[in-house]
C-alpha cells in the first residue's frame, strides 16, 4: 500500500484522491501551510502553477527524497493565450531544478477533474493518465497507484516530454474555456 499526500483539495486534488483511495491506497490532504506535514511517499501538487513556487520554498525539506508530481499547466491566467515557460522548457523541469533531492514527475495535467472522477473521457473511452519523468521506479509507483484506482496510465517518457504534455494540457484548457469542448472531454488513447 502506498501513501499519497495531496497538497490542494480543489477539484483536481479531490478527483486524484478518489483514484488513490479507490485503489486501496492511503490518501492524505494537506493545505499550503507547511506546518501540516506531508508523510506520503508520493506528493501531488494539486495547485495552480503560480502557487508552486511558494510551496517549494516552504516545504523543500519535507519534499526531499519523495516522488513529487507536478500537475500544473503553466499558462498565462490573465490572457489564456500562452504558456509562461520558455518553449524548450516546462514547469516540471523548473520544479525538478528547484527540488534536486526529489524525484519529479509530470502527470494529470492532460486530464480534467471530471474525466478522472468518471474514469472516462467523453463518456466513452477510459481515462488515461500520461506520466513523464526521469526516474523509472518513481514513474512505475505512480502508474501502479493510478491503475489500481481503475484508470489507464502510460509512461510518456523522460521528464523532457513534460513540455509536450503541458502544450496538450494548454490546448485542452483553452478549448474548454472557449466552450468548444466540455470539461468531460480530453485526450484519449485508443488501442
Amino acid at each position: 500500500m502506498t501513501t499519497v499526500s495531496i497538497i490542494g483539495n480543489g477539484n483536481m486534488g479531490t478527483a486524484i484522491g478518489g483514484i488513490v483511495a479507490a485503489g486501496g491506497n492511503t490518501v492524505e490532504y494537506a493545505g499550503r501551510d507547511a506546518s501540516e506535514q506531508v508523510t506520503g511517499d508520493i506528493v501531488i501538487l494539486a495547485v495552480p502553477y503560480p502557487s508552486v513556487a511558494e510551496i517549494v520554498e516552504t516545504r523543500r525539506e519535507q519534499l526531499a527524497g519523495k516522488v513529487v508530481v507536478d500537475i500544473t499547466n503553466p499558462l498565462d491566467f490573465a490572457t489564456f493565450d500562452s504558456l509562461v515557460v520558455p518553449a524548450d522548457a516546462s514547469a516540471a523541469a523548473e520544479l525538478a531544478a528547484k527540488l534536486p533531492e526529489s524525484r519529479v514527475l509530470k502527470a494529470f495535467n492532460t486530464n480534467f477533474a471530471a474525466t478522472l472522477a468518471a474514469k472516462t473521457v467523453g463518456g466513452a473511452h477510459p481515462t488515461t493518465v500520461l506520466v513523464a519523468g526521469d526516474d523509472d521506479l518513481a514513474k512505475q509507483a505512480l502508474i501502479d497507484v493510478v491503475r489500481a484506482g481503475g484508470l489507464n496510465a502510460v509512461d510518456a517518457g523522460r521528464l523532457a516530454r513534460a513540455r509536450e504534455l503541458e502544450s496538450v494540457g494548454f490546448l485542452q484548457l483553452t478549448l474548454a474555456v472557449q466552450e468548444k469542448v466540455g470539461w468531460n472531454a480530453g485526450v484519449a488513447l485508443v488501442a
